[in-house]
């Protein structure tokens, strides 16, 4: 045994300096300083609001807020996420548990009879024995903090992730919402207008049997009106398709929300009056931004847990129980037994597993930081699209209502001076197809234009502090203790 002892000396050294001085491995985390511009290049509004959280509760439409909370309250996704958020908290204290002694209870009775031949005396003999067993493993280096550490970031990084699930589930009904409104006004535009086609094709027969215009022009109407009702059966089906996806979103089968959702035409106004502060908000802002920053804390603590494995460690082992002959003399002072042992271990070879943990860990670290980079960047863009989305769609808005009053000013006088005989069919022909198209262009513009701002409020983080308790209280805390 003489020559381990050169060996177990720096390994006790190491212990008792790691008890005295609980070091911790691994590095401290910092978080990164993010390149962002100083302004938006798109624009952005000037209007500050406080509302931003909770954006949608400004939209003046009731059955709307009745979806959203529907949605918060049955959507599968969100039960899901918040299933994760459960377990990660489980986690979490399951980690903190590891820095503390584990204590256990056990009882024992025994009644044995030897044999005689063997030279026992053949009385039976019982034992009985109860008592408490402890035992802790002393965190010399502090792997058992990095992982609770990791765990700690990983909890903070799930409760985020909630947040933005229902930031974004809030976005995508509403979204949905406006597309089934726009899509029902659209059908409605394609009636009306298949309502004049049909009394124009009526005249228009009219004036044929009475010898005042010719066949080809009451094929020309019928082929005007043939053409508008095709239109109906797309956009039925897809104003079927957008109340199907809204019954998923609250959780329902497909079809529940038919009746509900009615056939009312009117696109609800999203607030417009936003500030989108400067690019740098968006860290504090966007809920997954906050998510991708908490894993990589987490994969920066889990390094240090890994080259605390590479270090010695130290376990206290102790007992106190009791031990009798009887159970009536259980409990006695003369029954009292306890031990106490301490033992130390290292890992001496292994063929390099424990280097390539830390080298495992130290590249997770770097694919979480790119990752959080890549998050930054692209919620960048988000904002940046969906403000020039916006700025051109108001544009468009503003000239397709000019237009769609015209082309409607210009049909009714092309009927009129038909039925005067002042103009030809051909001039009816161009007027109708031309409304029916501004018109229709139109209600897409302005469904398009309320789904550039509800991209733009989800982008700058609209929504994702909706729920207080669902709102990670500790991760606002930059780094951890060095």
């Amino acid at each position: 045994m003489m020559p381990a002892l050169p060996l177990l000396r720096p390994l006790v050294l190491a212990a008792a300096l790691g008890i005295t001085g609980c070091a911790t491995v691994g590095p401290d985390y910092r978080t990164p300083d993010m390149p962002l511009p100083a302004t938006w290049q798109g624009g952005a509004a000037t209007t500050v609001s406080d509302a931003l959280a909770h954006w949608w509760q400004h939209i003046d439409d009731d059955q709307l807020q009745t979806l959203v909370a529907a949605a918060l309250a049955g959507n599968p996704d969100l039960a899901a996420a918040q299933a994760r958020l459960r377990a990660a908290r489980a986690q979490l204290r399951a980690a903190g548990a590891d820095l503390g002694p584990t204590v256990s209870a056990s009882g024992q009775a025994s009644r044995s009879r030897g044999s005689r031949d063997t030279g026992s005396s053949g009385q039976a003999r019982e034992l009985y024995q109860a008592g408490f067993d402890a035992r802790w493993e002393a965190d010399l280096f502090g792997g058992l903090r990095r992982s609770r550490e990791a765990a700690q970031a990983d909890t903070e990084a799930t409760a985020y992730a909630l947040a933005d699930a229902r930031a974004s589930l809030i976005a995508e009904v509403v979204n949905d919402y406006v597309l089934y409104r726009s899509t029902a006004q659209r059908l409605g535009i394609a009636r009306d207008n298949l309502a004049a086609q049909s009394e124009t094709l009526q005249l228009t027969d009219w004036r044929v049997q009475a010898g005042l215009a010719t066949s080809l022009v009451l094929e020309q109407a019928r082929t005007n009106r043939a053409q508008t009702a095709a239109q109906i059966p797309a956009l039925e089906t897809s104003l079927a398709g957008y109340a199907n996806a809204l019954s998923v979103l609250v959780g329902q089968p497909a079809g529940a929300l038919q009746v509900q959702l009615g056939s009312d035409q009117r696109i609800p106004r999203i607030p417009d009056e936003v500030s989108a502060g400067v690019p740098a908000d968006l860290l504090r802002q966007r809920a997954d931004l906050r998510a991708a920053e908490r894993q990589l804390a987490a994969a920066t603590a889990r390094i240090g847990a890994a080259q605390a494995q590479r270090y010695p460690s130290v376990t206290l082992t102790g007992s106190l129980g009791f031990e009798a002959l009887s159970l009536g003399a259980l409990g006695g002072a003369e029954s009292l037994t306890r031990s106490l042992a301490g033992a130390i271990g290292a890992t001496l070879f292994d063929g390099g597993r424990l280097v390539a943990q830390v080298d495992l860990q130290q590249a997770n670290r770097d694919a979480a930081l790119e990752a959080y980079r890549k998050a930054v960047l692209v919620a960048v863009q988000d904002v940046e699209d969906a403000l020039v989305a916006v700025r051109n769609g108001q544009r468009r808005v503003s000239a397709l209502g000019t237009a769609a009053e015209s082309a409607r000013n210009a049909a009714l006088l092309a009927r009129h001076q038909y039925q005067a005989g002042i103009t030809d069919y051909q001039t009816v022909l161009d007027t109708e197809r031309t409304r029916l198209n501004v018109e229709d262009t139109q209600a897409a513009a302005v469904a398009d234009l309320a789904s550039a701002r509800i991209r733009l409020l989800k982008a700058l983080g609209g929504g994702w502090a909706a729920g207080n308790d669902l709102t990670p209280t500790t991760a606002s805390k930059e780094g951890t203790a060095s």
